[in-house]
């Protein structure tokens, strides 16, 4: 890792804090196991224990969480409930190295996106935390974009199309990071990746790539897995415009899209994204998955598209949980008011397991449907990952 990047005041996690982070990545692995076996449904009490601990080893061995924590008169003692575990500016993570790692255990950093001239948030990791992120993300994501979809012999014969670059390409983008393990997971033989950063760190198509494969899927009748950011698909609607390719693709084929536009193609709506993406690739609006995820978390939530309404409700996994905040009171809004989605997340293990985002989103139970930045905050999304 380059000098530059190192933190210059990193955490303050001691071997022996180290060796209770690991004890505790094992129970949290035990209890996705449980949630998984059990179909996910909630279990608020092994929630609260998780959160109780892992805010314990941060408030710890995390100096600017602990700041901010004391700033609030607020301590693990002091704690009755995880919903008053407090949560960090995002912001925080563009001015400060908010980790509980020491500098010698960093092994990686996640950087975030964002428009020219702003500074980027980076997330630091070492192999524990990266485990935490890799037994997060899987299952959701299995769960959603696979289980969930249609039966496993359609699943086994995807043929898997990543937007996005490699993670070999773009080694500081979480969602590069994410889609490739997922497709050595997952993916069968013959996917393809049609992402590339170029010299500059924007995210490219290549297009002989793009559509080469579609072509062989189709001609093999086999149903796609197209995976990419926003911008990312108007670029493949722009590629197929340019080649005169139109695709009607088997029945089974579908599209995770995560992330905004930030400047990096003409912004669509949603219906206008999903009449191109119908127009192009014969896919309906009711087989586009949306992916919600910061480069500064490490569970993700995921809402099935409707025909009539485009992106829905957005579902965070039992071990994570959004809360909508008044801005004006500080507190959760009730069910359909709106306010600023904070998120709690307990695998995110080696910085912190609350942040308060800019986000804003309206209350719908214990899920979320995203409205969009709030008016003020900087523009921020997958679509403009730093290499």
């Amino acid at each position: 890792m380059p000098s530059s990047i190192i933190p210059s005041s990193p955490g303050e996690g001691t071997p022996g804090h180290q060796a209770r982070i690991s004890a505790y990545l094992e129970r949290l692995r035990t209890c996705i196991g449980q949630w998984v076996a059990e179909g996910f449904a909630p279990d608020d009490a092994r929630f609260e224990r998780l959160v109780l601990e892992l805010f314990a080893l941060q408030y710890e061995a995390n100096p600017v969480y602990r700041f901010w924590c004391v700033s609030r008169r607020i301590d693990p003692s002091s704690l009755r409930s995880w919903r008053e575990v407090p949560g960090l500016p995002a912001a925080a993570f563009k001015e400060s190295p908010v980790t509980c790692l020491r500098g010698d255990g960093i092994t990686t950093w996640f950087q975030s996106s964002g428009t020219t001239g702003q500074t980027p948030s980076r997330h630091f990791h070492d192999s524990v935390s990266l485990q935490a992120y890799e037994a997060s993300f899987e299952p959701w994501f299995q769960h959603h974009a696979l289980d969930r979809w249609t039966d496993s012999a359609v699943n086994l014969r995807l043929s898997w199309i990543s937007l996005v670059p490699s993670r070999t390409n773009a080694p500081h983008s979480s969602l590069a990071y994410m889609i490739g393990r997922l497709m050595d997971r997952f993916a069968p033989s013959g996917s393809a990746t049609a992402g590339i950063a170029g010299a500059d760190g924007q995210w490219e198509l290549e297009s002989a790539v793009l559509i080469g494969a579609l072509e062989r899927a189709q001609a093999e009748k086999r149903p796609v897995f197209l995976l990419g950011t926003a911008f990312n698909v108007v670029h493949l609607m722009d590629a197929l415009e340019a080649a005169g390719k139109q695709f009607r693709l088997p029945a089974g084929s579908r599209v995770m899209e995560t992330g905004g536009y930030k400047g990096r193609s003409r912004v669509l709506t949603a219906a206008e994204l999903a009449q191109g993406i119908r127009k192009y690739l014969g896919i309906p609006a009711h087989d586009v998955l949306t992916e919600y995820g910061m480069s500064e978390l490490s569970s993700q939530a995921y809402s099935r598209w409707s025909d009539d309404t485009g992106a829905g409700v957005l579902q965070l996994p039992p071990w994570a949980r959004g809360m909508v905040i008044s801005p004006e009171t500080g507190r959760e809004v009730s069910d359909g008011e709106t306010g600023l989605l904070r998120l709690i997340d307990t695998a995110n293990v080696a910085s912190v397991l609350c942040l308060q985002t800019e986000d804003l989103a309206v209350r719908r139970g214990r899920d979320f449907q995203l409205l969009g930045r709030r008016p003020t905050a900087e523009a921020r999304g997958c679509s403009l990952m730093s290499v």
